[in-house]
């Protein structure tokens, strides 16, 4: 029987739960006309809560309404990618002129059997290349006379060469203020945005409307773990949903691992189609032995060393710890620690959890840290040798 879930970054879930109200905001804004807020948007939020699901879903919805749509992701050399390739690529199946000659491949010559793909084209004549504003006034030029409009996303924008985005960003810009028929919407992760956004010459990207994505409600999961399973042939109690609902945590990653190895554990040990309790919980075991490697160890690689370390000690506690239990378990004061407590708040790795407290945000992060890290550490070990000045982390 075939496994519905699908656990790989970037692809959609068999069913896209709990972000209704965002892609509703996406949508009005493409109907709205030039000057709605959300026709340029930012979505952040940590590792697996599906930031590039959300570009996915906005292109889909683009692409509905008769928008082109150019993707792209967030690594050095984006605006080459866009003037040599990607508008082109748009320009020349549109047959728009973007270059001084004309875009429309002739056909030269044609051989029997027609049927046999007999057919010689020549492509479109060599031309100065214009620069990536003028491409896309040429566009969206085009696309306005057909009452439709330009999307472009990039991801990972956590990764992106800053004089790239600078100059993508000072474009749109321009595209917004002359009301042209284009929208941006961009995904990365919450503190490698703030920094992108506090940059002097970003400042249009302050305006866009940002969606933080989070953990989603128990009762979303629910549907998002019965719905593929039934439509699947799968059968599951009551109180096996409950526990696979519990097991994720919220986390959307979680919620296709939990699915996916659910299924699994029980095509491989039963000749049954029926979830139960036992099934659930094998599901969820391995889906969180699965979750360290796929989403804790990359999210620790992007921290400074103090950073780690601040977490680290969070792991010596049952629960949510108190900022001064970690200043003193650091030996440092609690106005060092607490610069370090703001930095892991703002990349969104931990929480405040009540007056003085902080938890961690990734589901099984605690237990992560306990087995790699916390169990061969003692108070003395997370000591450093003299407080380094917090500087920003790159590439949380």
């Amino acid at each position: 029987m075939e496994n519905p879930f699908r656990p790989s970054f970037g692809v959609n879930p068999p069913l896209l739960v709990g972000r209704d109200a965002e892609l509703l905001d996406f949508v009005d804004a493409l109907e709205s006309g030039p000057g709605a807020p959300g026709r340029a948007t930012l979505y952040t939020g940590l590792r697996g809560v599906g930031k590039t699901v959300m570009l996915n879903e906005a292109e889909s919805l683009a692409r509905e309404r008769g928008w082109v749509v150019v993707s792209e992701t967030g690594v050095p050399g984006i605006v080459d990618r866009l003037v040599q390739s990607r508008l082109p690529e748009v320009a020349a199946q549109l047959e728009v002129a973007v270059g001084g000659a004309e875009t429309r491949r002739r056909l030269t010559s044609v051989s029997l059997p027609f049927h046999l793909g007999g057919v010689t084209w020549q492509p479109p004549a060599a031309a100065q290349q214009l620069d990536l504003r003028a491409q896309i006034n040429a566009l969206t030029d085009h696309l306005a006379d057909h009452s439709t409009g330009l999307l472009i996303t990039v991801d990972e924008l956590h990764r992106a060469d800053r004089a790239g985005m600078r100059e993508l960003v000072a474009t749109l810009q321009h595209c917004f203020r002359e009301q042209r028929p284009i929208a941006f919407a961009g995904a990365g992760l919450p503190a490698a945005i703030t920094d992108l956004l506090n940059d002097d010459v970003l400042t249009f990207l302050r305006r866009a409307d940002r969606h933080h994505l989070g953990a989603v409600d128990p009762a979303d999961v629910s549907d998002a773990l019965r719905t593929p399973l039934h439509a699947a042939g799968y059968e599951i109690t009551d109180a096996a949903l409950d526990m696979a609902t519990r097991g994720t945590g919220g986390y959307p990653f979680l919620i296709q691992l939990v699915g996916y190895w659910t299924c699994r554990t029980l095509t491989n040990g039963q000749p049954t189609t029926l979830i139960d309790t036992t099934a659930a919980a094998a599901g969820v075991q391995a889906a969180r032995r699965r979750l360290g490697s796929l989403v804790h160890e990359p999210a620790l690689q992007d921290l400074s060393d103090v950073d780690r370390t601040f977490l680290t000690a969070m792991a010596l506690d049952q629960g949510p710890s108190r900022t001064a239990t970690i200043a003193d378990r650091m030996g440092v004061d609690t106005n060092y620690a607490a610069q370090y407590r703001r930095r892991l708040i703002a990349a969104d790795l931990i929480t405040p959890a009540g007056h003085g407290r902080i938890d961690y945000t990734l589901p099984q992060l605690r237990e992560y840290l306990r087995e790699h890290a916390a169990s061969s550490v003692d108070h003395e070990d997370l000591q450093p040798a003299a407080p380094e000045h917090p500087s920003p982390s790159t590439g949380m």
